[in-house]
């Protein structure tokens, strides 16, 4: 029931963020900007998808928010990579972080429940502490003295 209930939470939480800036980084790499023949980069013909957004790791459940949507993410160990790494920038367990990632997306099989798309990540690009106000986050406790 606890777990339900920080899932419930931790969703809750990105859903309600929904009208914060997000800026996008594009690294100048000479390599990674070699132009093809059919006029695609190789890094934008390999079938991979750029994601950016807001990347949490809490209880057995990975979640990316981007600016329009929210994926599921594969627990692998790319994924346990990119935690350790979001790791640095969190102050508490369930702060998230701004990260750039490129990865296969994976539609839901029928009847599965959860969000439309899962990515199953297969490069980090960038992690970054996520800036936030201190009035939009929600914190719950036990303020009951006795």
């Amino acid at each position: 029931m606890k777990k339900l209930l920080t899932l419930f939470l931790v969703a809750s939480v990105f859903t309600g963020c929904k009208n914060e800036a997000k800026t996008e980084t594009v690294s100048d790499d000479v390599d990674n900007n070699a132009v093809l023949k059919n006029e695609k980069t190789a890094k934008q013909n390999d079938g991979l998808k750029l994601l950016v957004g807001q990347f949490i790791y809490y209880s057995d459940a990975a979640v990316l928010q981007t600016h329009n949507d929210i994926y599921g993410v594969v627990i692998n160990e790319k994924m346990h990579e990119l935690n350790k790494m979001a790791d640095a920038y969190k102050n508490d367990p369930t702060d998230y972080v701004t990260v750039q990632v490129r990865g296969k997306l994976i539609p839901k099989p029928e009847g599965e429940e959860g969000w439309p798309f899962k990515i199953d990540i297969k490069e980090i690009e960038n992690v970054k502490k996520h800036e936030s106000k201190e009035n939009d986050v929600i914190k719950l406790g036990d303020s009951r003295t006795e």
